[in-house]
Formats: C-alpha cells, structure tokens, sequence
C-alpha cells in the first residue's frame, strides 16, 4: 500500500493541525503548546518557519480564521482554527502514517554506505565512540521515562518508548557490528583492509560496480 501524496508535506503541518485540533490559537500559542507537550522532541519542529505553515495551511482551506485579539496597545493577535477539511486531512495523513511505512533516509545509514572510505580500525574507532554515546542516551531516556511514569498515563509516552526503543535497537546492531569488526569476522573486511594498506582494489570488489543490485 503506497502512502497518497499529500498537498502539505511538511510533518510540522499535521502537528500544527493536531494542536488547532484541541482548540483555536495564535501561532505564538500553537508553538507553546507544542513545545509544552513535548512534541518538539518526535518532531522537527522551526518555530521561524510556524507562521508560513500556518499560512500554508489557511491556503488550502486547512485552517481558517477564527477571531482577531485586539489587547490594548499590543500588536493584533490572529486566532485560526481547523476546518471541517482540515480535520479530514488531518486524519487521513495520521492514519497513512500510522499504517504505510514509509522508506526513509537516516544520515547514519548514508554513513555506514560510504564507510568504505575510511580503514576498518577507524571505522570501529567511530563506532565504538558512537555506542558509548548510545549507551549513555538510552540510560537517560530510561531515567526520564521511569520518572514521567510516575505522573503520566503511558499514553502520553508511546513515542518516548518507541524513541528509546530504536536507541537501544540500534545500539545492539553497533554492537554486534563492532564485535565481527574487531574480530575479523565481518565478510569482505580483509579485503577491504587490504585496500587501505596497498591502495589496490582486491579482485573481489571490482567488478561490483558492474552487478546489479536488488532493491
């Protein structure tokens, strides 16, 4: 199942729906409530870029003028809620969300694609420098939930979980890795080392540009 391609892209969209969802705001509120509930820590969220979301939105008859605040000298404050369309956009881009995976780019997968061009020790240098800091993540955001249990139902921490969840998964991967690195045991890793050492392109990997790979 493909996810539909969407009018507004941009995650921070949907979290600005979500939020007018609850209730009518000003931009500068809609920020405050997301920053106060958290979702600046599953979202990537530029508060300088919120008021041309927002304005994209209204254009696409997502989210609309509600009322204008007038308070004394202070500048006037513009107060916009989500439409009935709005709504269903809403809805039905969480639900693809939720539903579709879609493929995504993490920079440390483009990483270890070009790792290739750095010797096997370093490689398991930086590696082994990225696991500790792992480590150190996952014991603190371990630490954070358990107190945020003790005054939050677990539903408001879901993507705390899963966010401490795919630390931890990826730490057991660098682990893992960094085991048959240092042992030699990785495939392909005396070849690659031999290359660094010689500066020539082992048999084995140079006709690799030639094959085709399977997506």
């Amino acid at each position: 199942m493909a996810m539909k391609r969407r009018k507004l892209s941009n995650p921070l969209a949907l979290a600005v729906m979500t939020t007018l969802w609850q209730r009518p705001m000003h931009p500068y509120e809609i920020a405050q409530t997301l920053r106060r509930q958290g979702k600046d820590t599953s979202t990537k969220i530029n508060y300088g870029s919120l008021y041309t979301v927002v304005q994209n939105l209204e254009k696409h008859g997502f989210v609309e003028v509600t009322d204008v605040e007038r308070q004394g000298n202070r500048p006037e404050r513009t107060i916009y809620g989500i439409t009935e369309a709005g709504r269903e956009e809403m809805t039905e881009w969480l639900s693809d969300l939720m539903a579709v995976p879609a493929r995504e780019y993490p920079i440390f997968e483009t990483a270890l694609s070009l790792m290739g061009v750095l010797p096997p020790d370093e490689v398991a240098r930086l590696l082994a420098e990225r696991l500790n800091s792992l480590e150190v993540q996952a014991a603190s955001a371990r630490g954070g939930l358990e107190k945020l249990y003790e005054t939050l139902p677990r539903i408001f921490l879901v993507e705390s979980e899963y966010q401490l969840h795919m630390v931890e998964a990826q730490a057991e991967w660098v682990r893992g890795f960094l085991k048959e690195l240092r042992e030699g045991t990785l495939p392909g890793v005396k070849e690659w080392r031999s290359f660094h050492e010689t500066g020539e392109i082992p048999p084995e990997f140079q006709d690799l540009e030639e094959r085709p790979f399977e997506q």
